[in-house]
């Protein structure tokens, strides 16, 4: 009898589901942000990361050494991996300089009284500098921050995908942020291809290479399209390369806050 007992609850207990808590992505920022900096060798004495609601502007970076990442973001993380990715994405722009960029634009208008159209005042900095361009410059830094951290850079895709596809996308069987993700995807198969064989177990990354299949087996046969692709990989892996290490070789400063800095100075 005991043993019909114990088989029922056994039963019992494999058919209740258990509800294990919910992923907190915000919680890991600092450990992950820290991860991300020490193993690149990127110095992490006094660097702070906080969350913060909107869009963000990590243009004082080299000064107050705070790294702010947005909570719309870390809200399509649900694992290390994913919270990486977006972490190592704001890195990505700090990295490339591309907030700081802003900032010097708006204070060599000010003081040289021209009209320069890139970013005309430093209030539109945070909103503005994360064009597609950027972003996807960004996202191959984050790349390489990753994988150097030993997280997975697929993880920077399934983020992306995650998100809402707008109206177009969805008709023309796109996945959310699909140019983006192409990208990134892109350098990571030339770069890491290990990676692209193990691949990323979940439904949003099998989901985004459905898409890109076709976009893969079109570009590998045609020739000329095949060797634009390696020529751009190419440049975008010595690109992201050359900006770490002469970030790490400044201090924490990318060529924009070092020029930001020279303008200041004056």
């Amino acid at each position: 009898m005991k043993k019909v007992l114990l088989s029922l609850f056994a039963v019992v207990v494999i058919a209740v589901p258990s509800f294990a808590a919910t992923y907190d992505a915000a919680s890991r920022v600092s450990t992950i942000g820290a991860n991300l900096l020490t193993k690149n060798g990127i110095a992490v004495t006094n660097v702070k990361f906080t969350v913060v609601s909107g869009d963000v502007d990590n243009s004082n970076y080299s000064t107050n050494k705070v790294v702010n990442v947005s909570s719309n973001d870390l809200a399509y993380a649900g694992n290390d991996n994913e919270v990486a990715a977006v972490v190592a994405n704001e890195l990505g722009h700090i990295i490339s300089g591309h907030a700081s960029k802003g900032k010097f634009m708006a204070v060599l208008q000010e003081v040289t009284d021209t009209d320069l159209t890139i970013n005309s005042t430093a209030s539109t900095v945070a909103s503005n500098y994360k064009t597609t361009k950027e972003e996807k410059e960004a996202d191959v830094v984050a790349a390489n921050l990753m994988v150097t951290a030993g997280y997975n850079p697929l993880a920077i895709i399934v983020v992306l995908t995650k998100q809402s596809a707008t109206a177009w996308d969805t008709l023309q069987g796109r996945p959310a942020n699909a140019d983006r993700a192409m990208n990134v995807y892109n350098y990571i198969a030339y770069a890491y291809p290990e990676k692209v064989k193990a691949g990323y177990g979940c439904n949003e990354y099998k989901n985004f290479l459905t898409y890109a299949n076709s976009i893969i087996e079109t570009r590998q046969a045609n020739k000329k399209l095949e060797t634009k692709n390696t020529k751009e990989q190419e440049k975008a892996k010595k690109t992201s390369t050359s900006q770490l290490s002469k970030f790490k070789i400044r201090g924490g400063a990318s060529a924009w806050d070092a020029a930001y800095g020279l303008l200041y100075s004056n």
